[in-house]
């Protein structure tokens, strides 16, 4: 299947061609610091250079792109100081939006996010072709169950960077789904976000959520850090130098 056959809707290509590429990064199908060369991009996407150039530029503009003076676009690296801080500044902005949320979210809202999680809860993880790679449309409702979490936000800015956070941290998670526990119970963690928002429990909700965020994170710069020939280990240290 063509690439830009997944982005249906009347948009341009150049629109649909920088939708796909920055679906391709986030999903590391471009891998962290990998050069992006624009002639191959083109015939990728079978779209024009000014097209490609474009969509390089905004996914610069949004951090998922670097470029270097004389050497074109890469995908933006990784690195756990780069993590650590992300995942900071994204419990921050999120805790904020979601607070917001249980103060004006109405009823349409929690029916979003009861109906976000049902979805959610029907899709397996992982890619039943291969264990170790994630679910694309178990990614998509995850993505849609924290969208709806804050949605009832009445910050345009404030969810704008929660966006592009959590657009940067799932490429981390992405990474971590090769060296993760197994035995996580991701959708208990959602469940019981959920179950403390819906009661309007603002500060359990919060924690709830610090916490998911954190997890992932935990897990990943202790993989990258560990000590020894373990082979997940030595994943998470390739990934994440």
């Amino acid at each position: 299947m063509h690439p830009l056959d997944a982005i249906k809707g009347p948009r341009s290509l150049t629109a649909r061609a920088f939708e796909a590429l920055r679906a391709d990064i986030v999903a590391c199908r471009f891998a962290p610091g990998q050069r992006l060369k624009i002639g191959d991009l083109c015939t990728r996407f079978d779209v024009s250079l000014g097209a490609i150039r474009e969509a390089l530029s905004r996914l610069a503009a949004e951090g998922l792109v670097i470029s270097e003076a004389q050497k074109g676009f890469r995908v933006a690296p990784v690195s756990r100081s780069d993590l650590a801080d992300l995942t900071t500044a994204r419990v921050d902005i999120e805790s904020l939006a979601l607070r917001r949320s249980i103060l004006h979210g109405d009823v349409a809202w929690e029916a979003g996010i009861q109906t976000a999680f049902d979805r959610l809860a029907r899709m397996p993880e992982r890619s039943e072709s291969d264990a170790a790679r994630l679910n694309d449309d178990w990614a998509e409702a995850h993505q849609a169950f924290h969208g709806a979490l804050v949605a009832g936000c009445n910050s345009r800015w404030l969810l704008r960077m929660r966006s592009i956070l959590f657009e940067q941290s799932e490429r981390y998670r992405r990474l971590s789904v090769t060296t993760g526990r197994k035995d996580r119970d991701v959708l208990g963690e959602h469940r019981r976000i959920m179950d403390a928002t819906l009661a309007r429990d603002a500060d359990r909700a919060v924690a709830l959520l610090s916490e998911h965020i954190l997890m992932t994170t935990r897990l990943l710069i202790a993989l990258a850090s560990a000590d020894g020939g373990a082979a997940d280990a030595e994943a998470a240290r390739k990934r994440i130098a």
